[in-house]
């Protein structure tokens, strides 16, 4: 009875390892098959791509100054109520009717702000599961019907897998500028790729926007809309996209152009620390910054260190509690007056971002 007892636990034993195995077989088969999949469908953009122009309005820059506003819009998915699975938090999406709601904060922010003569828009839904499908590319434009305009892509995924309790799943998503005037060419550059395989083919393939505008006499206005990578702690592999968007406003100022380059560049600006309480917000530095020699003698870096720009989503947002801090700003050549910047803190009702606006002049 006893070697009965044996043999057949042998066999038991035996089948539940052949199991086993073929369960493991079959996971890492399903795996790479998975890995395949994505890297066949990973985006990967060309250093340089021409952006269609869409173009609602034929209007020439006769002016000298202007007033442009940056905004990270959050996909109109992180709201004040929202915390983010990214960011130590929880959730991975809002619900519809919240996702709308930030939408139509978003719309009608910019709806009050008729003298805009350039936005500059981060983190816009084109399609995507954490947004229910939402095309914000399509409501932005018919918020700004009179404005001229471009987008780029910079996060196309088929499927993200995380978190895996609740998957975001597909994305479709980048960035957008809009102008009051016509642009004469409108390009997009690409940051290299600083993660490795497979977290690449995961993340945002970062970029910025470049718009230009006929001045006469040779000269043109070149706008940069710019959307830096988050999430990193090593100065150096920020260094690599600076790197890029510091030699294109170099060479663009050498040839007599005018460069104005804002937007959210995910690090502190060389020199800043908050002043006046923050606006009762609290702060925080983040692990990286802009350097203090990253700028010729003339170059300015604008911002306003009275209110944040960001804040962070370990949770939803309670003002004195959140981390916060500024990561969206601007910078300028030399040839351009800077009359003043403002964080416009609107206390992260829609975004885990507030807008920033800039008034400058050409010299």
């Amino acid at each position: 009875m006893h070697k009965f007892n044996v043999s057949v636990m042998k066999k038991i034993f035996k089948r539940m390892l052949q199991i086993v195995i073929g369960l493991f077989i079959t996971v890492v088969f399903l795996l790479g098959l998975f890995l395949f999949y994505i890297n066949y469908k990973d985006y990967i953009p060309e250093p340089i791509e021409e952006l269609q122009i869409i173009h609602k309005r034929n209007r020439i820059v006769t002016e000298e100054s202007f007033e442009l506003i940056s905004w990270n819009i959050g996909y109109a998915g992180l709201g004040k109520e929202m915390d983010f699975f990214y960011d130590k938090g929880k959730k991975t999406r809002t619900t519809q009717a919240m996702t709308e709601h930030y939408m139509q904060g978003i719309t009608k922010f910019i709806s009050s702000q008729p003298q805009v003569d350039f936005w500059l828009f981060q983190e816009v839904d084109f399609k995507a599961k954490r947004t229910y499908g939402l095309d914000e590319s399509i409501v932005l434009a018919n918020t700004l019907p009179n404005y001229n305009y471009v987008s780029a892509l910079n996060y196309v995924v088929p499927f993200v897998p995380v978190p895996l309790t609740e998957p975001m799943g597909h994305v479709r998503a980048g960035m957008m500028s809009f102008s009051s005037y016509s642009p004469r060419l409108s390009r997009r550059y690409a940051y290299p790729l600083i993660a490795g395989w497979p977290d690449r083919m995961f993340l945002l393939d970062r970029c910025f926007i470049e718009m230009r505008f006929n001045l006469g006499e040779g000269r043109e206005l070149v706008v940069l809309n710019t959307h830096n990578s988050a999430f990193i702690d090593n100065q150096r592999l920020m260094k690599q996209e600076l790197d890029v968007i510091h030699a294109k406003m170099m060479s663009e100022y050498e040839l007599g152009n005018y460069v104005i380059a804002g937007g959210d560049w995910n690090m502190n600006p060389a020199g800043f620390y908050p002043v006046d309480g923050y606006g009762g917000h609290r702060y925080k530095p983040v692990a990286v910054k802009i350097e203090d020699d990253f700028l010729p003698e003339g170059w300015q870096i604008s911002f306003d260190s009275k209110a944040p720009t960001n804040r962070s989503l370990h949770q939803a947002y309670l003002k004195g509690d959140n981390e916060t801090t500024t990561i969206d700003f601007y910078i300028s050549s030399p040839n351009i007056s800077v009359l003043g910047v403002e964080t416009i803190d609107l206390d992260f009702v829609h975004s885990d971002h507030n807008p920033v606006r800039i008034k400058i002049l050409l010299q």
